[in-house]
């Protein structure tokens, strides 16, 4: 498989942009959409959403570890939400950026967590 540099690889409707089964929005939830860039906040209405029904932490995961994520990181951090990144829940292109991300830039902005630890700090788990 190769990577699609021109920028088609996450174009709605196709292989490249399908949420996992497992991750699939159900009845109810309120997907954001229109992410054009590294940062979720910057081309998106999440900051909007976000604050309409008075979320004020946030927890995310996702690809890539030291990029996108990263960046949505630092905006929720500068936006004034508590921030929490699931460490087991995001992935790099290498290990060394992933550790390197995740020991060093994410708890200046964030309080990084694996999901179970996650679960358990909600009350969901023993």
């Amino acid at each position: 498989m190769s990577i699609d540099v021109d920028g088609n690889v996450f174009v709605k409707g196709s292989w490249g942009a399908a949420i996992v089964e497992d991750l699939a929005p159900t009845d109810g939830d309120i997907v954001i959409e229109g992410k054009r860039g590294l940062d979720t906040f910057a081309s998106t209405n999440l900051d909007f959403i976000l604050r309409s029904k008075g979320i004020t932490t946030i927890a995310l995961g996702g690809f890539l570890t030291n990029c996108c994520v990263e960046s949505t990181m630092r905006s929720g951090y500068e936006n004034g939400y508590k921030v929490i990144t699931l460490s087991d829940c995001v992935a790099a292109t290498s290990i060394e950026e992933h550790d390197n991300a995740i020991a060093y830039d994410y708890p200046m902005f964030s309080v990084p967590m694996t999901s179970q630890e996650f679960v358990r700090a909600l009350g969901l788990a023993p």
